[in-house]
């Protein structure tokens, strides 16, 4: 578990040093507009989540994780120095596609290998500690970000090159110091699409709160847009990525174990709440202190519930089944994800920024009187 929160901890670092300027990048460097911003993101992380399907099916077949998990992670570092080679927005996607078919291959497969490695008891903790190494990465990596952009006078270029270093470490760190769950049986027949119609109504109730969810969280490039336009300068614009990875890595742990001892739809009604509050600050407040405070809130309600979801998903189908499961899940919610990216960015360039985070305040009140009506279908944590 601690190896593999490493690796996650050196990919996110280099993938943040990355995202948390490439907004900021296409829109001045490479004239792109808010809504091709939001298309890039959304199809980036739709990628993502399609390339999760035949990852966690694959796993499942195979019986070992490791394979996969070494794929996906070595793919993503080698999409890293296209950012730096891009030359306009298209380029940019194609970088931004290798990538998240890099991480929609090792994911699926490396959710599932948390469960196989941990304690029933422990699901909770284990997810909140892979997601808090996780997200330690997505806070240094900004960090570094800025420090590049200050010391190299907004060098986008020279901070991509950099991320690349983090994503070699990473892929080393896989080959040495993750295990497999190897299977001692052979490897079965491929999971038939009956068994998968077959999974009871308490994973389908989690994936349907995890679809309308996504709908209301669209892609945190919109909180660096927001933060610039505010008029945080750009060279300090890593800075928004790296406050939101403070709240979610200190908040991921504690939320994990949470989890273990309280109803699901209690924490997930929680987290709703909070984007909610974020959403209102991010539209309506004009202060550097509210938008602070929103991208806070934000961070907050993905320590609240990105875990969370992972543990549902395991604990709601049978073990063999658990890599297709986590795949599908993802699937879903990273179709509605991009569906909310490219909503978010139609919006911000036809009624401005304000119109963008109140819709997602719509979106996540609908979403929490959905978790009212079937919350309680949730199977106990």
């Amino acid at each position: 578990m601690w190896a593999l929160g490493l690796v996650s901890l050196l990919m996110d670092m280099s993938s943040e040093m990355i995202h948390s300027i490439l907004p900021i990048f296409l829109t001045t460097t490479l004239g792109a507009s808010a809504a091709m911003v939001g298309l890039i993101d959304g199809i980036a992380e739709a990628t993502a989540a399609i390339c999760k399907v035949p990852s966690g099916y694959i796993s499942d077949y195979i019986g070992r994780r490791k394979p996969l998990i070494l794929f996906g992670y070595g793919l993503a570092a080698l999409s890293k120095p296209l950012f730096a080679l891009a030359a306009g927005p298209i380029p940019v996607l194609a970088a931004r596609f290798a990538d998240r078919v890099g991480k929609g291959v090792r994911g699926a497969a490396r959710d599932a290998l948390v469960a196989d490695v941990t304690p029933l008891e422990l699901r909770g903790r284990a997810y909140g500690l892979r997601q808090a190494l996780d997200t330690v990465g997505a806070l240094v990596g900004p960090l570094i970000a800025l420090a590049l952009m200050l010391a190299y006078a907004n060098d986008f270029r020279l901070v991509f090159w950099v991320a690349v270093i983090p994503a070699l470490a990473s892929v080393a760190m896989v080959l040495v110091g993750v295990g497999d769950s190897r299977s001692t049986k052979a490897a079965e027949a491929p999971v038939k699409l009956a068994e998968l119609r077959a999974l009871d109504a308490g994973f389908w109730t989690v994936a349907g709160i995890a679809l309308m969810f996504s709908l209301a969280r669209f892609s945190e490039a919109f909180l660096i847009l927001k933060a610039v336009e505010t008029g945080l300068p750009i060279a300090w614009s890593p800075l928004v990525l790296a406050g939101m990875s403070l709240v979610y890595s200190a908040g991921a742990y504690p939320a994990g174990a949470l989890a273990d001892r309280h109803p699901a739809a209690t924490l997930l009604g929680l987290g709703l709440v909070v984007l909610i509050a974020a959403d209102l600050l991010l539209g309506l407040g004009h202060s550097f202190a509210a938008i602070a405070a929103g991208i806070g809130l934000w961070g907050a309600h993905m320590a609240l519930t990105q875990g969370l979801f992972a543990k549902l998903v395991a604990n709601s189908v049978p073990g063999r089944l658990r890599g297709s499961a986590f795949g599908l899940f993802n699937l879903f919610s990273g179709l509605a994800a991009l569906a909310a990216s490219v909503i978010a960015g139609l919006l911000w360039d036809r009624y401005g920024s304000g119109a963008t985070f109140l819709a997602g305040a719509g979106f996540a009140a609908l979403t929490l009187v959905g978790l009212g009506l079937v919350g309680g279908r949730l199977k106990p944590t």
